[in-house]
């Protein structure tokens, strides 16, 4: 059995896997408060960013803390077309969940519903990134630790659209992602706990592009998305605030009106 290192980097990357986490989590929450009150297209659209900011934050976690995973005894290389399934995936299951949500006329059917198909995309995403992975050996898994992962992923994702529909302070909902941040990070180490390692020392050059060449540079571009999309998210005034806004330019226009009809003298 090979000897696995989680954190080859030390403390970095568990911890800039966890506020990647966090900060999907903050910014999906927010959006999917945004959407609720909100209706048509404007609905929609904040739907979408609420699923890419969730799904990109789960996705760049475990590939940020993927940085720091090593094997002894063997290169580690990445498959490219199952890695970027990955991120898709994550991205459609979240989306699934959230519209759910911010559709569903009966909230606890919808809810258990969005967070039992946001949880197993989740842990599916975790697990074809795994089988992305390229390596002198083969991976074999804990049933145990995998069912406990699963259960994690299902419970975070439920507990994440929960606080979507009943949270709508931003304090409240800082508070909310950094549990959520914790919870993503717990299910992902959890799954990796439930891998071993059977190394088959090899001079053949492993297929597929390292995690300099493909992840690094993606996971960077991720979180960037990431951040100027919270950027715009808290610089937009709330759906109420506009409206008051409106309510105030045609009250005031209405009044400039009849003081122009009125007459002189």
């Amino acid at each position: 059995m090979g000897h696995l290192d989680h954190a080859t980097f030390g403390w970095l990357t568990p911890v800039l896997s966890y506020a990647m986490a966090a900060v999907g989590a903050a910014l999906g929450l927010r959006c999917t408060v945004r959407a609720l009150g909100t209706s048509g297209r404007s609905r929609r659209n904040w739907l979408l960013t609420a699923a890419s900011a969730l799904g990109t934050g789960i996705w760049t976690m475990h590939f940020v803390a993927m940085l720091g995973f090593g094997v002894t005894g063997t290169d580690i290389r990445y498959d490219v077309p199952l890695t970027l399934l990955s991120l898709l995936i994550a991205m459609l299951v979240v989306g699934a969940g959230v519209f759910a949500v911010g559709y569903g006329r009966d909230r606890p059917r919808a809810l258990f519903a969005g967070g039992l198909t946001t949880g197993l995309g989740v842990a599916s995403m975790h697990y074809l990134g795994m089988a992305a992975l390229r390596l002198h050996g083969t991976l074999t898994y804990d049933p145990v630790l995998v069912t406990a992962s699963v259960v994690i992923a299902v419970v975070a994702a439920t507990a994440a659209l929960w606080a979507a529909l009943h949270i709508t302070s931003p304090a409240a909902v800082a508070v909310a992602s950094l549990v959520m941040g914790a919870a993503v990070s717990s299910m992902h180490y959890t799954g990796m706990l439930a891998i071993g390692v059977r190394v088959a020392p090899s001079g053949a050059e492993l297929p597929g592009a390292t995690v300099m060449q493909f992840i690094f540079p993606l996971a960077v571009g991720l979180g960037s998305y990431l951040f100027l999309t919270s950027a715009f998210v808290a610089l937009s005034p709330p759906a109420r605030d506009r409206t008051a806004e409106a309510a105030a330019t045609a009250s005031g226009g209405a009044s400039a009106q009849r003081a122009a009809r009125a007459p002189a003298g």
